[in-house]
């Protein structure tokens, strides 16, 4: 059956605000584009003419009840891995049967009686377009949704639905209708027995089917993450709160797809699916979840470094339908990766350290450098990121020819359009690594962003640009995400990049340029004086020492002027301001030791977010009229947050949690935001803080209850315009 909208007609001439009924003329109704919006089904649906008065129905079955098997400790939420989310509502995973029981009047005889369930989603459903499903269990049905009758009762019948594998992913309506001579009698709209439907990578029969059990449960089940920053030789972390078992989170994530009006028909496909939302949880042009912002002006939202997890942003975009300011990459690779573990797509978020950002596909980033060997900032517009967060969500590509399938990069953060729209992925890991970048989606860009070589250039007196120095190995030094059930990183480099120089790696350069990506070809003479830049881990706010080390592999000495610049840069690797420049002449015995001190007044007032501090060490050494390079960043370690718990750890018993945090800095911390979440445990608290004087410590605590058993985290989050990024988190083992 489907029902058909009358309002739905030809606006009138000169009525423009109706133009968006565009269907007539080209179908017959609209594009079903909404899991919410459906009409009340008929509680009695009649088979052609009708005699007056009511039928009589007494002498057929009559429904009484129908139990959805729906509580937490019952057959369908535990074969279904579904047992943590915060609803009352059935929520099943397709391919795989599920089961319900109804009660009628008198006992079910399976040779007079028939019934259907019927499950409906959207307005104007069709059974054509999977949006309307009239399954009928006591006979042999076509098509690759199954039902069966499991066991009979007294009046109680049990049974067994099997959503098909590639079914539409969302909330269909139930409904139990059992069939007259004269027309189908059913029960009336309950929002009870409404049932989710999500991917299901526990069945080889869906495309997001992951084979490994340990890695299964990390990607879909695990509700707390690890995320990666800083620089590469100096790893960070900050916790997350994915959050996607979280009342309200599910709905949320079906909202997001209403949203952006993706038809029903393609919300099966877990490509589409990823796809839609890499370009949905930005803002930048389709009203998405979240608001870029890297300028370091937070006033009107959130700095994104104070943000503990992705709950409270879903939320509050489901119910203000506005984007949530604001975020940078990590927030939305966070969100994002509760979107996909929600809706049933095994997903995780990955660090790609010292990232280009390549809009051409040349494979290249240029540093220019005057004829004295110092670099020319005016002309010198590229930058790499200091790290990039994206996902990694895991399903087949039938799209692609075999072997294509398995993780993909998908990403949310908007940098360069794809078909129109601030998306990324998915895209092939394995297409990236060997090269295949012709596959669908945006395989060049990423592929850049993991092989880019940092090129400097002279430039000439006659204004020419000649290349003197390549590093191919700074871009992509290692990507990282979190290791399976542990709190540490695991290096998965080699699934993006064969190792440098390697027969493989040439082979995938030399396939990568069919395709339009193509390195560098100049040769460049052999260098006799390399150089290095190291630096201890320092802590905000600390003097420190930069280390240059020289070596000279000539049997002669060699003298060269040093252009040391320090500057602070954000995380993106953007110049905010340059705090340190130097110059230093150098004689290179056969090795050399050159240190350089760099005093807190001269950085600590021009830090922005992420307190990063990048040196570009360049010269020309007089002899050979060589030029050396050195590149270092600097990530600046802030203090840690302590997170203490109290009282009996089981289920719905109060405890309480102390944050504490003591001040280190000889200046005061003004307007300070303060943070904590858990999942399980409690939803996001805030609370702000005026000031925090030097030395003085901040002590706050809050009651919560836990809600379910298990292993979880508190998570604590500290913010402030002069500190950012001070994090602290917690396990806590809960008891039944």
């Amino acid at each position: 059956f489907e029902w058909i909208d009358a309002r739905d007609t030809i606006a009138p001439e000169g009525h423009p605000q109706r133009s968006t009924i565009s269907h007539r003329g080209r179908s017959s109704v609209p594009v079903a584009n909404s899991n919410t919006d459906g009409k009340d089904v008929p509680e009695f649906e009649p088979f052609g003419l009708m005699p007056r008065g009511p039928p009589p129905l007494k002498e057929f079955l009559d429904i009484w009840d129908v139990n959805m098997l729906n509580q937490p400790n019952e057959i369908n939420k535990r074969n279904h891995h579904t047992h943590l989310y915060a609803t009352e509502n059935l929520i099943v995973r397709r391919g795989q049967e599920f089961q319900i029981r109804i009660t009628f009047d008198r006992p079910y005889k399976p040779t007079q009686d028939h019934f259907l369930v019927e499950f409906v989603i959207g307005s104007y459903p069709q059974v054509s377009k999977g949006t309307y499903i009239p399954l009928r269990v006591d006979e042999e049905l076509s098509g690759s949704w199954r039902g069966r009758v499991v066991q009979t009762m007294d009046n109680m019948v049990t049974v067994g639905i099997t959503p098909a594998p590639d079914c539409i992913v969302g909330r269909f309506r139930m409904y139990v209708a059992v069939i007259t001579p004269y027309g189908i009698r059913r029960t009336q709209k309950d929002p009870s027995r409404d049932v989710y439907i999500l991917f299901n990578p526990w069945s080889p029969a869906d495309t997001v089917f992951l084979n490994d059990e340990a890695e299964r449960d990390e990607c879909i089940l695990n509700e707390s993450g690890i995320i990666f920053y800083g620089e590469a030789s100096d790893i960070s972390v900050r916790p997350w709160n994915y959050g996607q078992f979280e009342y309200g989170v599910l709905d949320a994530c079906l909202q997001v797809m209403d949203r952006a009006t993706m038809p029903l028909v393609n919300r099966g496909d877990a490509v589409k699916v990823a796809r839609m939302a890499s370009a949905m949880m930005n803002s930048k042009d389709d009203d998405g979840v979240l608001v870029g912002n890297w300028t370091g002006d937070y006033f009107y939202g959130v700095a994104p470094t104070s943000w503990t997890g992705s709950v409270e942003i879903l939320l509050d975009y489901a119910n203000s339908n506005q984007g949530v300011c604001y975020a940078q990459c990590w927030v939305y690779a966070g969100v994002f990766n509760t979107f996909l573990r929600c809706l049933g797509i095994p997903a995780r978020v990955v660090s790609n350290f010292y990232s280009a950002h390549d809009n051409d596909g040349n494979l290249r980033t240029d540093i220019i450098l005057d004829e004295n060997g110092k670099v020319d900032k005016e002309r010198t517009k590229d930058s790499i990121w200091n790290y990039h967060c994206w996902n990694e969500c895991y399903m087949a590509r039938t799209d692609l020819p075999q072997g294509f399938g398995g993780w993909q990069v998908v990403d949310a953060t908007p940098q360069e359009t794809s078909d129109g729209l601030y998306r990324c992925g998915p895209a092939s890991v394995h297409a990236i690594k060997h090269g295949q970048v012709c596959y669908p989606f945006d395989a060049p860009f990423i592929f850049a962003e993991v092989n880019s070589d940092v090129v400097f250039y002279q430039r000439n007196k006659n204004g020419t640009l000649e290349p003197v120095r390549v590093n191919k190995s700074h871009v992509g030094r290692m990507v990282l995400t979190k290791d399976i059930g542990k709190e540490s990183a695991r290096d998965i480099t080699s699934q993006y990049k064969f190792a440098e120089d390697t027969e493989e790696e040439r082979t995938v350069l030399q396939k990568a340029e069919e395709f339009g990506c193509s390195r560098i070809q100049s040769t460049l003479p052999p260098a006799d004086v390399e150089m290095k830049a190291s630096v201890q881990d320092v802590m905000v706010g600390n003097d420190f020492q930069l280390s240059l080390e020289f070596r000279n592999q000539s049997d002669s000495h060699r003298t060269t002027n040093v252009y040391i610049s320090g500057n602070v840069v954000y995380y993106t690797g953007v110049t905010s301001s340059e705090f340190i420049l130097k110059t230093q002449n150098v004689t290179l015995k056969p090795f050399e030791l050159v240190i350089v001190d760099v005093k807190s007044q001269e950085y600590l007032r021009k830090l922005v977010d992420q307190a990063n501090l990048h040196f570009i060490i360049t010269g020309r050494v007089d002899e050979s009229g060589q030029i050396i390079t050195a590149m270092h960043v600097v990530s600046l370690h802030t203090p840690k947050l302590s997170i203490k718990v109290s009282g009996t750890a089981r289920v719905s018993e109060e405890m309480l949690v102390t944050v504490e945090f003591t001040n280190p800095f000889k200046f005061n911390l003004e307007d300070v935001s303060v943070r904590m979440e858990g999942p399980g445990l409690m939803l996001a608290k805030k609370k702000q803080y005026s000031l925090i004087p030097t030395n003085s410590t901040l002590t706050w605590t809050e009651s919560f209850k836990p809600r379910r058993s298990g292993q979880a985290w508190l998570m604590a989050s500290l913010d402030c315009q002069a500190l950012r990024q001070v994090y602290g988190h917690l396990e806590v083992n809960i008891q039944p």
